[in-house]
């Protein structure tokens, strides 16, 4: 993941001229993945191919989305292979952005593994920062990678669901496939 050498509460990248995206079906809807020169920026999980563009539109505000699947295919495969069979893994290169505090959070996502949750306090505590439990739910739902970064991984406490930018629903199905893979 990039880092910022700004003021580590904030994200004062400057969104890319031009991203690039490819779009797909996996068993849980639309799969978008973007990208830049560097990496996967997002990949992003909706109900139709609109809602999925209105959001990539959304975050990379002012940028040109440029539809190139060829580029991205290879990048879209993994994302819906993640999505099928979970233990895959994803090892595409990430180029996602967020404040220092996020990208904490974000990479310990990424140390949870398929099969495994851990909660929102777990994270706190593993970022050094035990009492951001709220934090580190922003930091989840502002995860622009869906599936590449876990956050349908983090539950609440007492074990249930929380919300999950993607849809419960979604995070439910994920969980499920990776209690069996």
């Amino acid at each position: 993941m990039k880092t910022s050498k700004t003021d580590p509460g904030t994200d004062a990248r400057t969104l890319p001229a031009e991203i690039a995206y490819a779009m797909g079906s996996c068993s849980l809807g639309t799969v978008l993945v973007a990208g830049t020169s560097e990496g996967v920026a997002a990949v992003l999980l909706g109900d139709t191919i609109e809602a999925v563009v209105a959001e990539l539109a959304q975050r990379f505000p002012g940028s040109a989305l440029q539809w190139e699947p060829e580029r991205l295919g290879a990048w879209l495969d993994r994302a819906v292979a993640l999505v099928e069979r979970p233990a895959a893994g994803f090892d595409a290169p990430l180029d996602v952005h967020g404040t220092a505090f996020q990208r904490l959070v974000w990479q310990a996502l990424r140390g949870i593994p398929a099969g495994s949750t851990a909660t929102y306090s777990d994270i706190a505590a593993r970022v050094g920062r035990p009492g951001a439990v709220r934090a580190v739910a922003g930091a989840c739902a502002a995860n622009p990678v869906a599936i590449a970064v876990p956050c349908h991984r983090v539950v609440r406490s007492d074990g249930s669901l929380a919300g999950y930018r993607w849809g419960v629903e979604r995070k439910r199905a994920l969980l499920a496939r990776e209690a069996v893979a």
